[in-house]
């Protein structure tokens, strides 16, 4: 029998995103638990002690077992596995898909979503103000320079580690879509990047991403859109 598995995720965290995406490519059931980690009552508090999402609780062997943010998450999907899931096989593709993952969670972090997430997203749900054109600005030029490379990753090779889908790409779609949300993706732009999407758009796993919601903000037009 399969052990109960609770999700705790903010819909619009991009590690929280990922969480979901790699829980659906492993075709594993989870109770969805919803977190607002910004406020005072949150139930993460107790769980993990950054106080941050995504967490899971399950069970092992009959023992309770927590998972505290993403790279626990990823770790504890791929164990459950016969045979690689999202790290790939091959010891160069896996290399570049874990090269990848620290990509997005330390610079792509700090250069775009600290900046254009905070001024599209974190401001309005913390009642900060309206976002800063100048800060704008600058999130997106390095919003750019981050889409050229992918693009050049995108175009020479079938995903984003090589061969086969990873967790690099679920990371890259989980960052991207919610950027994608409040239109801050030209993908006209960066046509590798777009097909890339679009495959990834159109998996299963993503289907529930599509139907997120942020109040107060309606989607870019072409958010979920498989055909865009």
């Amino acid at each position: 029998m399969a052990q109960p598995c609770v999700l705790y995720h903010f819909a619009f965290h991009p590690a929280s995103r990922a969480a979901r995406l790699a829980l659906g490519e492993a075709r594993i059931d989870w109770t969805d638990t919803p977190v607002r980690p910004w406020e005072p009552d949150c139930p993460l508090g107790a769980l993990n002690p950054s106080g941050m999402p995504p967490v899971i609780q399950t069970a092992d062997r009959g023992r309770d077992l927590t998972l505290c943010e993403l790279p626990a998450i990823l770790g504890w999907i791929e164990d459950q596995q016969k045979s690689p899931l999202l790290l790939p096989a091959d010891v160069a593709e896996r290399a570049e898909a874990r090269r990848l993952t620290t990509w997005f969670e330390s610079r792509f972090t700090d250069e775009v979503d600290a900046v254009l997430l905070h001024e599209r997203m974190e401001k309005p749900l913390l009642k900060l103000g309206p976002p800063e054109a100048r800060a704008l600005r600058a999130g997106r030029d390095a919003l750019k320079g981050h889409l050229a490379l992918l693009d050049d990753m995108a175009g020479a090779r079938d995903w984003l580690a090589g061969r086969r889908l990873s967790q690099a790409d679920l990371i890259a779609a989980a960052h991207l879509s919610v950027l994608d949300y409040f239109g801050e993706v030209s993908w006209g732009g960066w046509p590798a990047l777009r097909t890339w999407y679009s495959k990834i758009k159109s998996r299963p796993c993503f289907r529930p991403l599509l139907a997120d919601r942020f109040i107060g903000v309606a989607p870019a037009a072409t958010y979920a859109d498989l055909d865009f």
